[in-house]
């Protein structure tokens, strides 16, 4: 079966940079998307950012011209710069195949200290 592995989350100073990681695993399918979700303390998961199989990317506003999605053929990246108090939240990866379904990550937690 298909597991996500993130990684690569921690505490950081605001200003600071890091880099999630998220690795597949199982079968190899057809994919639709690939990207990131965060969920922050008493809010709602959003869409941190997403890039489609034709590679076609979308951001969050609140990350634009900070975070940096990528990926190679098992594994999805986030490079996160300059990063602020309100990026503090559980990052989760997630894969949508093209049936219409989504796998998620077990999420990673980046805390920015102000």
């Amino acid at each position: 079966h298909v597991q996500l592995q993130a990684s690569g989350g921690g505490l950081v100073h605001a200003g600071g940079s890091l880099r999630l990681s998220c690795a597949q695993h199982g079968p190899a399918f057809s994919i639709a998307a690939r990207g990131w979700y965060r969920q922050a303390p008493g809010k709602q998961r959003e869409l941190v950012a997403l890039i489609s199989g034709g590679g076609k990317i979308t951001y969050a506003d609140s990350v634009k011209g900070r975070f940096v999605v990528d990926r190679d053929k098992s594994t999805i990246f986030l490079q996160m710069h300059d990063l602020k108090f309100e990026d503090t939240a559980v990052y989760y990866c997630i894969i949508d195949p093209v049936d219409g379904s989504r796998y998620w990550g077990q999420g990673t937690q980046v805390t920015v200290s102000s």
